[in-house]
Order: structure tokens, then sequence, then C-alpha cells
């Protein structure tokens, strides 16, 4: 048994034996008595916890406490109270003059008069209070005084009979306050009773110094290291989950041959949509779906691209009708939050030099729509665009990439079906099964784009495969989040837990 306590002393750090002769008080009172901090106190006890020596116990309690104006309360009267003593002295008086020499504030006069009224201590007739109560019965504190009597205290302590009080109180600002308390304590086992007490003193070396190098004793003996023992966990830095979404699906395309394009988050309307064949009387431009500038108008491009878009719309290009219409260019001067990145394709096919086709190009950016926010919806997202400029191009290269980037994310199970979209055709669907939802969610759209897009654009028919893919559901599904809202609550516990994506 000695050979078992001397294998726990030669172990014990100089924090354990500072606290070992007071294990029989208090956490409270061993910080007093050892002069340690109370991180250090609780440190030392795990310490012995991992020796086998106690047990710890966390307990958490709910704190009623004072507010700013209930430690003021306290120390004079609730305004109900020096209401009262003043009708005491009076027995009758009108409002405004009770409000006078009362000297309380306006809240705290109508707040006095609620509280007595209900309590059946006043009554107010033509303008004036009378004092119902006796005025041997004001002697008497009421429910709320005597709970501020005896605050700061634990829920737990507290009876039924203070509840109503207790719920009043809480009504009015500043009186009260609740608070989450933790609270420590322990158990020793067997062997830490036998420990418990006792004045250690350690000859045993904590590490090796340069003395020691320099003049060795052959009998110096060091302290024994518990390997096993428990370390503060330490969260180190690493990059938003978010980011290491956005950069892991950048690096896909990157791999991939893409380049990158960038651009504003706010654009005219004429890139967003009238360069990409969407009709200005078009519902996806009303303000249920896009977020406008007030009061704001961009520039157009040059003349030659204006005209043809102009034209596109109005009569249609290459054996299209088109839309039919007076297309107006001051709706295309309105400035906008981009509801897609796919005004960047727009932009870039417009600046293309004959040499750079055929060309790839990819963007992850953040978009915008007047969505009513769900666990799928947000009014802010960031979407994967992708274009891909090559005459040669056709629509079974369109589904190699997307399933392609998909498998690459981590996603086998997808969905493709048929769909409309103004500015493509033919055009399709992406989807992806939720395995905690049981359902298919849209990722986003893709397709061929239309020649009303591309001749304005580039000045001659060329293929171009476009698509523009939610980006937040996929993170979603790779990150096992059931709720879209999570990606922006930026809970640090959460974001400590989260690993670092490495592919």
């Amino acid at each position: 048994m000695e050979h078992e306590m001397h294998k726990i002393t030669d172990s014990l750090s100089p924090l354990e034996i500072k606290i070992i002769p007071f294990l029989g008080l208090k956490v409270e009172e061993i910080v007093k008595k050892t002069g340690l901090d109370m991180v250090s106190v609780l440190r030392a006890l795990r310490f012995l916890e991992n020796k086998g020596l106690l047990k710890l116990k966390q307990e958490k309690e709910t704190i009623i406490d004072l507010g700013v104006n209930g430690i003021y309360y306290k120390k004079n009267h609730l305004p109900e109270r020096t209401l009262l003593l003043l009708l005491s002295s009076k027995n009758i008086l009108s409002l405004e003059e009770a409000k006078n020499l009362s000297k309380l504030s306006d809240n705290e006069f109508k707040v006095s008069l609620g509280v007595l009224k209900r309590k059946e201590f006043i009554e107010i007739k033509s303008g004036k209070i009378f004092l119902k109560i006796a005025k041997g019965g004001l002697a008497e504190k009421t429910s709320e005084e005597k709970l501020i009597d005896i605050l700061p205290i634990e829920k737990s302590r507290l009876s039924r009979d203070h509840d109503a009080a207790l719920q009043e109180l809480r009504n009015r600002k500043d009186i009260i306050e609740i608070k989450e308390q933790s609270s420590v304590s322990f158990e020793l086992t067997e062997d830490g009773k036998k420990i418990s007490g006792k004045e250690i003193k350690s000859d045993l070396a904590e590490e090796v110094t340069t003395e020691m190098i320099k003049n060795p004793l052959k009998k110096q003996r060091f302290r024994k290291y518990d390997i096993g023992s428990a370390v503060p966990r330490i969260s180190g830095g690493k990059r938003h989950f978010v980011n290491q979404s956005i950069q892991q699906g950048r690096r896909i395309w990157l791999d991939l041959g893409f380049k990158e394009m960038s651009g504003g988050l706010v654009q005219t309307s004429f890139w967003n949509f009238d360069a990409l064949f969407t009709a200005q009387d078009h519902p996806v431009r009303e303000m249920q779906d896009t977020f406008f500038i007030k009061k704001i108008h961009g520039s157009l491009p040059e003349k030659k691209i204006l005209d043809a878009v102009k034209k596109a719309h109005e009569s249609g290009l290459d054996s299209s009708k088109g839309w039919r219409y007076k297309w107006e260019e001051n709706d295309a001067r309105r400035i906008v939050l981009r509801t897609h990145t796919t005004a960047l394709s727009a932009k870039k096919l417009s600046e293309l030099k004959e040499d750079e086709i055929p060309g790839k190009y990819f963007a992850i950016g953040k978009c915008f729509r007047n969505e009513t926010v769900d666990w799928s919806h947000g009014f802010e997202f960031n979407q994967s665009e992708g274009i891909v400029i090559d005459p040669d191009a056709n629509f079974r290269h369109l589904l190699g990439y997307l399933k392609e980037f998909y498998r690459k994310m981590g996603f086998e199970k997808i969905r493709i079906t048929p769909a409309y979209f103004p500015y493509t055709e033919p055009s399709l669907e992406i989807h992806a099964f939720h395995p905690e939802k049981k359902n298919w969610l849209e990722l986003g759209g893709a397709g061929i784009f239309r020649p009303e897009v591309t001749i304005p654009l580039l000045g001659k028919p060329c293929t171009v495969l476009a698509w523009g893919p939610g980006f937040d559901r996929l993170m979603m599904e790779a990150h096992k989040i059931k709720d879209l809202r999570e990606l922006y609550k930026n809970d640090l516990k959460r974001l400590r837990e989260k690993k670092a994506v490495i592919k």
C-alpha cells in the first residue's frame, strides 16, 4: 500500500502538492487558503481526478440578482413604496400633485399607479388618488419588497410564493438580472482520503536545468509525468469552413483547366438581365425577386453591343423572333445587387478576343435575391458559375463537366432534369438527394446559351456551355449541416468543432 502511495506522490505536480492539505475544504476556500487563482486550483483538481484521488462535479445554477435599478431600490424604496408613504401623510392627492411631490419619473409614477391599483391599495377617481388600505397596514412589506431583500439568491431556493413577485419585477426595467452560474465541487475517493490534509514535501526535480548538467548528482530523481492525462484543448487557427469549401470548389475548376472570373456584387440590369436575354417585363426582374439600388443608374456598354442586345429583345437574331416589345435603355441602367454570377459570364463573353476562343472560365461568388429565409433558402447565397466557349462543344460535354464537378465535391447521387431559362436552350436543372430531409434539393440550372446571348456579346454564333448551381447547398451536405442559416451564424463553439477540409 505504501508503495502505491509513493507511486502517486512521485507524480504530483507543485500545484497538486499545494492544494492537498486543503482537500477537506470547498473549492472557493482552497483558493483563499492557497493564494492560487481559480483556474490553477481547478487545473490541480483535474490532475488529481486523473490520478483517481477525487471526482469532480460541475453544476449550473440560475441566480436571481439585482440590476442597476434594483440596487438603488433596495437601498431606498421601490417607486410604489415612495408613493404610498406620500399618500399616508396626505390621504388624498390629485394625480399632478402626487407626481410632483413624489419626484418620481414619468415611467416610475405610471408603474407605481398600476401596481398599487392591482393590489387594491389605492383608488383613482376624478383625477384624484384615494388611499384604500389602512395606515397600519402600510408597514408590511409587499411581496416584491420581500424578494428584493433576499437577492441575490439561487432560483432553486425560491418558493412558489415568490413566483408572482419575480414575474412582476422581471417586467420592469433593470430591477433584476437572471444569470447562469457554474459551480464546481468534488468528492474524495478512498485513496484521496488517505492523502487529504497531509503536508507533502518533494525533492523531485521538475526539469533538467543548466546547473544540473554542470554539477550532476547521481541520486537526482525527477517527477514522473503522466502522459495519459488530459491536456487543455487548443483551438488552432484555421479558415472558416465556408471559405474552405469555396477554396475547394475553386481548386476543382482550376484543376479542370478553367480560368477564374471576377466582378462586383453590384451590377447594372443590362449585364444582370438584358445581356442574358431576360425580357424587361419578366417577373424575375420585379421587386419580389431582386434588390434594386434606389435613384442610381449605371453606364451601358459600347453602342455595337447595345444595339445588338436591343435588336435581340425587340425583333430577334438568327431566325429568332425576340420578345416583341420596345426595349428601354433606362431599365437597363438600373443598378441591382447581382441575382446570379452569370452576369460575370456575360461580361466575359463581351471582352473575349478571337484568339481566346476556345476558352473555359469559372467564378464562385455571392449573389442576392429577395427570398423568404428558411432551412433551404437565404436572401444571400454563393453560386458556382462556369462557361465553356467552344464551337465544337455539345450537350454531352456539359453533362460531363457537371458530373465531374459534383463527384469531386463528394456528390455521387445527383439528378438532372429538363428545365427552362430565358437565356439557355436546351436547359437543365441539377438536383442532389438530401438524406436527412429525404427529398431532392435543387442546386441550380445549366444549359447552352441561346444565339440571342452569344451573337450580341461575341459578334457571331458560337456554342457556349453555361451553368450556375448554388454553392451553399453543396456546403450543407459536405459539412452535414441541416439548416442553411447555420452557414452564417458564426457560433464560435461550432466553428471550433469543425474539422479542416484537406483534399
